[in-house]
């Protein structure tokens, strides 16, 4: 009998501890989970999951043992968190494996939007280059990076990158963003306003739904850019693709859409975007990092009940 039940790991993600050991059971999906004898599924006290693949109440009532859920990723949209904390499970997201990896693409879409480095790469190699200069680009320096989930992991990262490039922060006025040097807006269309470049680095919850929409967009102003490196449905897409085609807004660099992995026609053909197929956190060193703390945390885990 396995004490530990996961899902297949990303590629880059292994588990050698608890392969040697003989802790470890993988099975291909939830419903597989379902299918197990019912004393294997009782012998179950981790579940070791992902942000795509979640645990819903199902899931977990048919583990009846159920006491440590690891999920290797930052996104907690699919686990149940109040069924299992009814049931008194633990829930370890391992979030902070991707903290860097988010903010570097946060800070380097920023600059591809500011500096039209889509376009100035496809200048280059059309040959144009041989006809005369690309366009002037925008500086950085000085600008006022507003930033959406300020006092997070994430959010203060990408404030680190901001500063060290010589951008001022901006951040919502709440409790959690008092004292980190960022000056501060009363609501979402005071922040706006006072950006030249907004990045959202939230979680999509239901709260949060279009939170950005046409009288934000009008607010960062003609010269404003739009980051999303949190959720796609952050943002009203439809406005954003209007106020990108009406020059409401000088570009966006968008990593996550809310239709996602289908991108609107109107926005695919715009020369103002930037965009990346959700690869915030998808790098070989995440994933490496991401699977020693998950490991780690269920062996603390599995020591500390042995005890």
């Amino acid at each position: 009998m396995h004490p530990v039940l996961s899902f297949p790991a990303l590629a880059g993600m292994t588990y050698p501890s608890l392969e040697e050991r003989d802790l470890l059971r993988i099975v291909p999906g939830p419903r597989d989970v379902l299918a197990l004898p019912e004393a294997d599924r009782c012998a179950v006290r981790v579940l070791m999951t992902s942000a795509s693949r979640g645990c819903s109440a199902e899931l977990a009532q048919a583990l009846p043992n159920l006491r440590f859920v690891v999920s290797q990723g930052v996104g907690t949209e699919l686990i149940d968190q109040t069924a299992l904390a009814e049931r008194g499970v633990k829930v370890r997201p391992v979030g902070e494996a991707l903290t860097d990896d988010v903010a570097d693409l946060a800070m380097a879409l920023t600059l591809m939007s500011c500096r039209g480095l889509v376009r100035a790469d496809a200048f280059a190699r059309s040959g144009e280059w041989q006809n005369g200069r690309f366009e002037v680009g925008d500086s950085v320096v000085d600008m006022t990076m507003g930033i959406a989930g300020l006092s997070g992991r994430i959010g203060q990262a990408i404030a680190a990158r901001a500063s060290v490039s010589r951008m001022k922060i901006a951040g919502l006025n709440r409790p959690s963003n008092m004292g980190l040097g960022a000056s501060l807006h009363a609501d979402w269309i005071a922040l706006c306003a006072a950006s030249d470049v907004l990045v959202l680095a939230l979680p999509g919850t239901p709260a949060l739904q279009h939170v950005i929409g046409a009288e934000e967009l009008a607010a960062l102003g003609a010269k404003g850019r739009l980051v999303n490196v949190g959720r796609g449905n952050l943002v009203d897409t439809d406005a954003l693709i209007e106020a990108l085609e009406k020059g409401i807004i000088a570009g966006a660099a968008l990593d996550v859409l809310d239709s996602e992995p289908d991108v609107p026609e109107r926005l695919a053909a715009l020369p103002n975007v930037v965009l990346s197929p959700h690869i915030g956190g998808q790098t070989w060193g995440q994933r490496a990092r991401g699977a020693r703390i998950a490991e780690n945390e269920v062996l603390r885990f599995l020591h500390g009940k042995e005890e």
